[in-house]
């Protein structure tokens, strides 16, 4: 068994939500990388008694390392480097460096304010609180002005404890200091060598999935050596695999059913996304957008491509007919007989777009995405997409279900996977 681990996020803020946890997410994907199996990561408020708690808990889990964030500033509720002192049996001691350390960078802070009425000693005995340290912990240099501490584990006793700041800004650099401190890594020395893989699928329900993943328990030999979690994002579907090397014969037999199985649903098995994949199928073309109920929002995905600058042209948003009708040519005459929200306007709208932003390829979607209007016909969560490319025209309706927020986001990833089946068979017709 690999080397385990448990992250304990504390914050009042984040516990009530008030604030999303970005800490315990990095972290996990930190101890992936080193091999390291993550067992729990909990979340509590800034109270002594629910971090000790939390301490212990991972404590009589067996995990050999515990990783806390938050909780190191200078007010009265930044108890964890306390509480963790008491849970080790350690006495904190003031650091008089690390005092003068933190505060030259309080008067490096206060002198950016001048004329501000503000009492530095007054300050500094504030902060000095950040200074006192477990006996025996390793100081971990702030990135701000709180420094984290790493608590060597005890023999038979509780494991290494590694105590970083909340923000991000200042954890993320301070987490590879961390791991470099030899209490960390002899707590992780039985870490093993795990490999990652992700199969991308879109247009399969999960349900499918499910019953596939089912008969290959019984079907793929050695199926118990992976570790796979599925995840349904943005309509498509993410399979992520975690095994040891000496599974990957395992691996391979389960992407060949997956294929067996689903082939027209997998479009990735190296991990890429369709966006990238769209990134790289884009490269020396000129791309355009037409959007209705989207607002936009597939052009702001398009512009977060790597190289976007250099192919995409723009795009128009049109909801009302009138604005169809000047921005993008789309003649009232169609949009009476067949409804704005219809594959012929759509087809026109993309067209629009290809004209009038000097485009050679384009996405338009037209579309009821509630809450209100539909009709029987025409329920909220009908879209209609048009893709042009390399004389290839791909028109589609579709009926999304969720929100009107779920019904726009799904809509960009049905329009950039049409985009990606266009430019894919315009690239075989050349």
């Amino acid at each position: 068994m690999s080397a385990r681990a448990g992250i304990v996020v504390t914050g009042t803020e984040v516990l009530t939500g008030r604030i999303q946890d970005r800490n315990g997410p990095w972290l996990a994907d930190q101890l992936l990388e080193l091999g390291v199996e993550l067992a729990h990561i909990t979340i509590c408020g800034d109270r002594p008694a629910d971090i000790a708690a939390q301490l212990r808990f991972l404590a009589a889990a067996g995990v050999d390392l515990i990783v806390t964030s938050g909780g190191l500033g200078p007010t009265a509720d930044d108890l964890t480097v306390a509480t963790v002192a008491e849970f080790c049996g350690r006495q904190l001691i003031l650091d008089a460096a690390l005092e003068e350390r933190i505060a030259e960078i309080l008067r490096k802070l206060m002198a950016g304010r001048a004329g501000a009425d503000v009492d530095f000693d007054a300050v500094r005995a504030a902060n000095r609180k950040q200074a006192l340290v477990p006996v025996g912990a390793e100081v971990l240099a702030p990135i701000g002005t709180a420094p984290g501490v790493v608590v060597p584990g005890a023999t038979g006793g509780t494991p290494a404890i590694v105590v970083l700041p909340g923000p991000p800004r200042e954890l993320q650099p301070m987490w590879s200091r961390a791991v470099a401190t030899e209490a960390v890594q002899q707590a992780i020395s039985g870490r093993t060598v795990y490999r990652q893989e992700t199969v991308r699928m879109y247009g399969l329900p999960e349900s499918r999935l499910a019953e596939t993943l089912r008969d290959a328990e019984q079907s793929v030999a050695g199926f118990d050596g992976l570790e796979i979690t599925t995840c349904l994002r943005r309509g498509e579907l993410e399979i992520v695999t975690r095994y040891e090397p000496d599974a990957v014969g395992v691996y391979g037999d389960l992407v060949a059913l997956l294929r067996d199985r689903h082939g027209d649903a997998v479009y990735s098995v190296d991990g890429a996304t369709v966006d990238q994949q769209v990134a790289t199928l884009l490269v020396d073309r000129r791309i355009a957008t037409a959007e209705s109920c989207t607002a936009g929002l597939l052009a702001a995905r398009l512009t977060e491509l790597p190289g976007s600058s250099d192919y995409f042209a723009g795009g128009v948003v049109a909801y009302a007919n009138e604005a169809k009708a000047e921005l993008l040519n789309v003649d009232p005459v169609l949009i009476a007989e067949h409804g704005a929200v219809s594959e012929p306007v759509a087809e026109a709208m993309a067209t629009g777009a290809i004209h009038h932003l000097g485009a050679d390829t384009a996405v338009a979607i037209t579309g009821i995405a509630g809450p209100g209007g539909g009709s029987p016909d025409k329920p909220v969560g009908t879209v209609c997409f048009t893709v042009r490319a390399d004389g290839v025209t791909l028109t589609r309706t579709v009926r999304l279900p969720g929100s009107r927020a779920d019904i726009r986001e799904r809509s960009t990833t049905v329009a950039m996977h049409l985009l990606r089946r266009a430019l894919l068979d315009g690239a075989a017709k050349g």
